[in-house]
């Protein structure tokens, strides 16, 4: 018994330094045959006498592993034959199939490892230095394959066994605590272990294969009739290793915890955290006891990337701040609004040039440089774009800011560790050779691989949806007690999520019915997420951060926006599940070369859909009544609203204010001042956009597009001068009222989040478009109409918007002369 023990114990040592040595393998020793591929079939001198000493330890350690492992399978197996019997009573725990799904092939895979382990035992117990068992390894290895059939399982396996552990009460009781047998000689007899964790284990047995071969191998002599069995053996294992590496869950085994269990990877990804007034790209990994936070070495080409660990935080000493800690944190200061403009414009115009050299087939090499300046500009965005605070804290000390660019990550992150926080979790100390494994098993283990950037992209994905999606927030289920509840709609668009709409709140309700329908604009977009919140009244939690009163995520959900889905004239109405609450919702898409198409109304009367200088001219007016009226309600309620003009209405709303415009209703102040100031909002950008034709003309598209292009500051005034005195009176006048309400908005960025450029993004492409006939003339796919018009669409609103005040009669009173003819 104590070789035994003593047998674990070295056999437990090897496995800690898998990752060492897989790192450090081609060091170890040289092939046995030039050309073998494998760094581990090597020739190794073994002292006769030790090496087989150490052979028997080996065998007896890998022996009592097996018996573990076999008690392990037993256990899982246990409550399967009295399931499968209640399968076809009136009463079923699970159905068949369920039952066929979490325990497949489990049954093989223990018969496999009996036969093995019976027929190894006596070998080992009866012990003689000739003794052979190369072809029970050899036997063991060709059996392999049925575990590429359980790893295929395995997600699925795991997914069923949560859904029935939620939905059976029985189920949930037998999955949490399944008794597994101590080892014979053991003085436990049982231990509880949960389903979830015994699933895992044929999972960890497979990548942990080769190790007891490559010891035994280690400590056999060359010549010893074992020794071309075991390397055939072990041939095996690793092609199948390698087959399925990339299949195989990555929550691999790492290292053992303080407390002897497996250390798995959780979750990771690549986060921006703030250090010494800096932004820095780190990825984070997230184990079952601990927080790492690391860097990516960069190493000589063809060398293995490794990662340079950052700190560490053991999750029994990680809190998360009080709203009181955090206003005494340094404030973050965001990125500025203009600079994270010119950014996604440059990479808008390299996408378009890449697109035009793959068109015209053009060198390789002035693609990839292309490409480099993208991948550049896009590093630089995802840098600096985040904004929203995600701030913990050492117990034992220091404090660390990462910044993320929606709520919805950085819940997911407080989610998983406090998930992790609710078990027994001790404090503890890595020495540097744990951190190094630790650290070196990243690479390996690591579930995303690129930085969320499209340069990464592969050209045959997906470039997004551009143009206009119509989501209906229906109603919620599933809350189980009364609450004030809204919910936010967020699309992803240069690789991060933005927060594009918000229902009402719906107060005092355990079913909210918001049927409530937004527009939002789809800039490459992939996937969109509904976040469900509990408001929050408390004016004592306050965000400092960002000055907002810290609202509850009650659940949260995403859903992939497939083209082929999305884009049918129907509504497609969906259902989005989030921690055992159910919101449905339905949606459509609108291409933006379809919204490029412009009806003009049929009626004489009304305002939406006829042109700017028959209203103006039946109201006797300069600027549209509706115009006036919008802007001075917006000034008087919205100006300091987060997110106006950018967080879309509810669309009932706005129809009934269009509605209300359209048949000149006397109540029509009284409705406005009852109404949702961002449907009010809505409902203004909707009159410019319904106009038969843009604000600015379609006749003079073209000239407004070379000018924006021009480089001579004096030949841009003189010509952007030019083209505003070309317009219509009516279109001007309201333009430049326009122009001054929107620089009012923008002064009350601080509180509402609105710049200049931020506006220019929401109204340019509203204001100026190309006519059908100018973008099919020009224009090959809706990702080329981004690329090419709205981008010079935002400049050229941006340009008036950062000139000094236009007046009307000093732009008539100037004439300038201008070459062009427009």
């Amino acid at each position: 018994m104590e070789e035994e023990k003593e047998a674990i114990g070295f056999l437990d040592k090897v496995l800690e330094d898998e990752d060492v040595f897989l790192l450090e393998e081609c060091e170890l020793g040289t092939p046995t045959s030039p050309g073998s591929g494998s760094p581990f079939l090597m020739t190794v001198k073994v002292e006769a006498g030790k090496g087989l000493e150490m052979r028997k330890l080996v065998l007896s350690g890998f022996l009592a592993s097996e018996e573990i492992y076999i008690n392990q399978l037993e256990a899982l197996l246990l409550p399967m034959k009295p399931l499968k019997a209640t399968a076809t009573t009136s009463q079923p725990v699970l159905t068949i199939q369920q039952i066929e799904t979490i325990f497949y092939k489990i049954q093989d895979i223990y018969e496999i490892h009996k036969e093995f382990y019976d027929n190894l035992c006596p070998k080992v117990q009866q012990w003689d230095s000739q003794v052979t068992m190369g072809h029970l390894f050899q036997k063991l290895a060709s059996q392999l394959g049925v575990y590429k059939a359980f790893v295929d399982n395995y997600k699925v396996a795991l997914e069923t066994a949560e859904k029935c552990s939620q939905s059976n009460n029985q189920f949930q009781k037998i999955s949490e605590e399944l008794k597994v047998k101590g080892p014979k000689d053991s003085k436990d007899s049982h231990t509880s272990v949960t389903m979830e964790a015994l699933l895992y284990k044929p999972i960890d047995r497979v990548t942990r294969s080769t190790l007891v071969l490559h010891d035994l191998l280690k400590h056999t002599p060359v010549d010893h009739p074992d020794y071309p069995l075991l390397q055939d053996a072990l041939r095996i294992s690793q092609n199948f290793l390698s087959s399925i590496n990339e299949d195989i869950d990555p929550r691999r085994t790492a290292v053992t915890t303080p407390k002897g269990e497996t250390r798995q990877l959780v979750k990771d990804g690549f986060l921006v955290e703030v250090s010494e007034s800096s932004r820095k790209l780190r990825h984070v990994f997230l184990f079952t006891d601990v927080l790492l936070c690391a860097k990516l070495k960069k190493t000589s080409a063809g060398k293995h990337q490794q990662y340079d660990c950052k700190w560490y935080i053991p999750l029994a000493d990680l809190v998360f701040p009080s709203p009181e800690e955090s206003e005494a944190s340094p404030q973050v200061h965001p990125f500025p609004d203009h600079e994270l403009e010119d950014m996604k414009m440059k990479i808008s115009a390299l996408k378009s040039e890449i697109q035009k050299e793959k068109a015209s087939k053009g060198q390789s090499r002035a693609i990839e440089r292309l490409k480099k300046k993208m991948f550049e500009n896009e590093f630089l965005l995802l840098l600096n774009s985040p904004t929203i605070p995600f701030r913990i804290h050492n117990r034992n000390g220091k404090s660390y800011l990462f910044l993320l660019s929606s709520d919805y990550e950085r819940s997911e992150w407080r989610e998983a560790i406090q998930k992790l926080q609710k078990k027994d979790l001790q404090a503890f100390v890595l020495s540097s050779v744990e951190l190094q494994v630790l650290t070196g098993s990243c690479f390996k283990l690591r579930t995303v691989h690129n930085i969320p950037v499209t340069s990464n992209k592969d050209d045959d994905e997906s470039p997004g949806l551009y143009g206009f999606l119509h989501v209906i927030v229906h109603s919620a289920k599933g809350f189980k007690q009364s609450a004030n509840l809204y919910c936010t709609l967020e699309v992803d668009s240069f690789g991060y999520f933005v927060s594009k709409a918000k229902t009402r709140v719906f107060r005092d309700t355990t079913e909210p019915k918001w049927d409530e329908e937004f527009e939002i604009e789809l800039e490459g977009s992939q996937s969109l997420r509904i976040l469900c919140y509990e408001k929050c009244y408390d004016k004592s939690k306050v965000n400092k951060d960002n000055n907002e009163i810290v609202d509850k995520i009650m659940g949260k959900g995403q859903i992939q926006l497939d083209p082929q889905t999305v884009e049918t004239k129907n509504w497609h109405t969906d259902v989005i599940e989030m921690n055992g609450i159910k919101v449905e919702f339905s949606m459509k898409f609108t291409s933006r070369d379809m919204s490029l198409k412009r009806t003009p109304s049929k009626k004489q009367t009304g305002v939406f859909g006829v042109k700017i200088s028959v209203v103006t001219k039946r109201e006797r007016s300069k600027v549209p009544y509706i115009v006036r009226q919008c802007v001075e309600e917006v000034e008087k309620r919205g100006i300091e609203e987060v997110g106006i003009y950018r967080i879309s209405g509810v669309a009932t709303d706005i129809q009934a204010l269009k509605a209300v415009f359209d048949a000149n209703n006397k109540d029509i102040l009284l409705v406005l001042s009852d109404m949702d100031i961002n449907a009010i909002a809505g409902t203004l950008k909707l009159y410019f956009r319904e106009l038969p034709e843009p604000l600015l003309t379609d006749r003079l598209y073209p000239a407004f597009m070379e000018g924006i292009a021009l480089s001579d500051p004096a030949a841009k005034e003189n010509c952007m001068m030019h083209l505003l005195r070309s317009l219509p009176d009516p279109n001007l006048i309201t333009f430049l009222f326009l122009l001054e309400h929107l620089k009012r908005v923008a002064e009350k960025e601080p509180i509402n989040k609105m710049s200049l450029h931020n506006l220019a993004t929401v109204f340019g492409p509203t204001l100026l478009r190309p006519s059908e006939v100018e973008s099919k003339a020009h224009l090959t796919s809706a990702a080329d109409i981004w690329s090419h018009d709205v981008m010079a669409q935002v400049q050229v609103l941006l340009y008036y918007l950062q000139h000094p005040p236009i007046s009307f009669a000093e732009l008539k009173r100037n004439t300038l002369y201008f070459s062009t003819d427009v």
